[in-house]
């Protein structure tokens, strides 16, 4: 039986795959001009044309790894430095006391923890995006999970899958809802309630997915820890609460002050100096769990960068805009609900090879928001086949380097988190295609 191929096996086969579709799709690309509000590139619409441009050769695909490795270089540091500094918190014994502690005082009410740190990812992604970040937090909910009796499968459900379905349905994601709502022109937290109802109708079902997955399919708690009644020492006690003031003040640094990848980058970093200096490690203990860290990370950081190299070839390639008008240029021939789950799948399948939905919100909605008059559709209707449709993908798309990492930390395979994830996805995109119907008949 020949074993599937791992995540840096599939993300080359993509990238070589990008290259071959710029000598089959035929080139074209819409015109765009310069926002004076932001500065950014906008398209215009019903401007595309075909172009003549040559095609992306076998040294301009190569190039594209690296380029696409430094094109994420902000990225790659948080990872490198939050993956350290996690490392050096597992050294100290703190964060295994910790868990271990929680899990004692939880004994029985394990689907309560569940919810809990499901409910914490859901606001996470629904308040700013959160995905990248959860590669560092992977390791403890792993441990977290596994002491619990869960497998590794639930352990990124809870989070990373949650954090998606908050980013996916949220009426204040600034990287999704909120930009796709600038390009449409529509007021900032318009349809804030409906799309509260609807996240909070997808939460629950959500949540009966995972646990109902979660209690067919527990793994068994070593015996040594069910005897064991866990306590916190001083010293754990202040590590943990060096870890929860990080936090606290990322979350500030997020919502407040606008912090970016280096800010985080930062602030992690110098935490993992601190718990290690407390923790006992020294300087050069610190040091050396560091340097640990950085090695049970990077290929994580790689897939992060080789998922940007897919980009990089379609745009050189002038193919992107040229998918953009074969998916959705043949909407405005269907009647109005028909075209609305259309335009979600659409926008599903676009993120495939268009993996930054806020990219995908700046290229699609000013060509869909015309349209979308066009069949009679509202342009809240237009921004909620998008923002569930092409978040939701993150979830399952290869593409998506944060998954890719998360996974590769986790150890488990792409195909069997695909076997995994792909009737819960499914069942949320019904949904969510339920919810855009309800939208047309609702004129929302």
């Amino acid at each position: 039986m020949r074993k599937f191929p791992n995540a840096l096996v599939i993300m080359i086969s993509i990238i070589f795959l990008a290259a071959i579709f710029t000598y089959i799709i035929p080139q074209g690309k819409y015109e765009r001009v310069l926002s004076p509000d932001t500065g950014e590139m906008l398209v215009v619409p019903h401007s595309y044309k075909s172009i003549d441009a040559p095609s992306v050769s076998i040294a301009e695909t190569f190039m594209a790894i690296p380029q696409g490795i430094i094109n994420r270089a902000d990225v790659i540091a948080l990872i490198f430095l939050i993956g350290g500094s996690f490392f050096v918190l597992e050294k100290t014994g703190a964060l295994n006391n910790g868990v271990e502690y929680l899990v004692d005082v939880l004994r029985g009410k394990e689907e309560v923890v569940l919810v809990l740190v499901s409910l914490v990812f859901l606001a996470g992604g629904a308040l700013s995006g959160l995905q990248e970040e959860i590669i560092a937090m992977t390791p403890v909910l792993l441990f977290l999970c596994h002491r619990m009796g869960y497998d590794s499968f639930v352990a990124i459900a809870i989070s990373y899958g949650s954090a998606v379905l908050g980013a996916s349905f949220s009426p204040i994601n600034p990287f999704a809802v909120v930009i796709a709502q600038k390009e449409t022109n529509l007021e900032f937290l318009s349809g804030s309630t409906y799309r509260l109802v609807v996240m909070g109708l997808a939460f629950v079902i959500w949540m009966w997915l995972v646990i109902r997955y979660a209690n067919k399919n527990r793994i068994v708690k070593s015996a040594e820890f069910s005897e064991i009644k866990t306590r916190l020492s001083l010293k754990t006690t202040a590590i943990l609460g060096i870890v929860a003031t990080t936090f606290f003040v990322l979350i500030i640094g997020i919502l407040q002050y606008n912090w970016g990848f280096n800010e985080m980058s930062a602030e992690f970093f110098a935490m993992g100096i601190l718990i290690g200096i407390i923790g006992g490690l020294g300087i050069n203990g610190t040091a050396e769990a560091y340097i640990e860290g950085f090695k049970a990370v990077t290929f994580a950081t790689i897939i992060i960068g080789l998922s940007s190299s897919i980009s990089i070839i379609l745009e050189k390639g002038f193919i992107i805009d040229s998918i953009i008008y074969g998916l959705f240029t043949p909407l405005q021939y269907l009647p109005k609900s028909i075209s609305a789950i259309a335009m979600l799948y659409s926008q599903a399948l676009l993120h495939i090879v268009v993996p930054s939905y806020s990219g995908q919100a700046i290229l699609t909605m000013p060509i869909l928001a015309p349209l979308s008059d066009l069949i009679g559709l509202s342009r809240q209707v237009c921004v909620l086949a998008y923002q569930y449709g092409a978040v939701m993908m993150d979830m399952i798309i290869p593409t998506n380097g944060g998954l890719m990492a998360v996974l590769a930390i986790a150890g488990i395979p792409f195909n069997k988190w695909f076997s995994f994830i792909f009737k819960l996805c499914l069942t949320i995109l019904l949904f969510a295609s339920l919810a855009v119907v309800v939208a047309v008949y609702l004129q929302f």
